[in-house]
């Protein structure tokens, strides 16, 4: 891919490969910050590379927790890459699209720092568009979804501040199905 990313990290512990023959065709969005609603410091990318104390009150909750995903976009824009796009990722558990179940399998998983109580920045929707259509350029990607589609009732993010239309007026050539998804074939 030919974005520049500042950071590359490849999370071997919670990546795997895709079964043989897998097409990537679907990007999943997601939120997240660590701890909710600080949008600083490096407890994210220790969560990815499994390397966060969970021993610390603040991230008890997350003890065990093995979540992976191929890119997270900073509040300012900055790209950090965790997983090769050509390895799983495990961002979206247990989930469904368009009838197909583990969407881990066929997706790529961009994390956005956030949560569903704040807009998203400037900055995060250009990085965002910028990175859909160098992924798209390069692998046969249709679909972009929220992780609240994919698992209704599950998940939630990214949310009701993630403006779905602004994205989809940067990106016509890609779909957007918003629609909770149920019924795993």
């Amino acid at each position: 891919l030919s974005i520049r990313r500042q950071r590359q990290m490849c999370i071997r512990d919670s990546s795997n490969e895709r079964p043989e023959g897998t097409t990537i065709d679907l990007v999943v969005l997601h939120f997240i910050s660590l701890p909710a609603g600080v949008f600083s410091g490096d407890a994210v990318e220790r969560l990815f590379a499994g390397t966060l104390d969970t021993d610390e009150p603040v991230f008890a909750d997350l003890k065990g927790l093995r979540v992976s995903s191929h890119f997270f976009i900073r509040r300012t824009g900055e790209i950090l890459s965790f997983v090769p796009v050509e390895r799983r990722a495990w961002h979206a558990g247990v989930s469904v699209f368009h009838g197909r179940s583990d969407c881990n399998n066929r997706s790529v998983g961009i994390e956005l720092e956030g949560t569903g109580e704040l807009p998203f920045e400037d900055a995060q929707y250009e990085a965002l568009a910028a990175l859909l259509a160098d992924l798209s350029a390069h692998l046969p990607i249709r679909w972009v979804t929220g992780h609240e589609h994919v698992a209704p009732g599950r998940k939630s993010d990214p949310g009701p501040f993630f403006d779905w239309r602004r994205l989809a007026r940067a990106l016509p050539r890609l779909r957007f199905d918003l629609r909770p998804q149920t019924g795993a074939k």
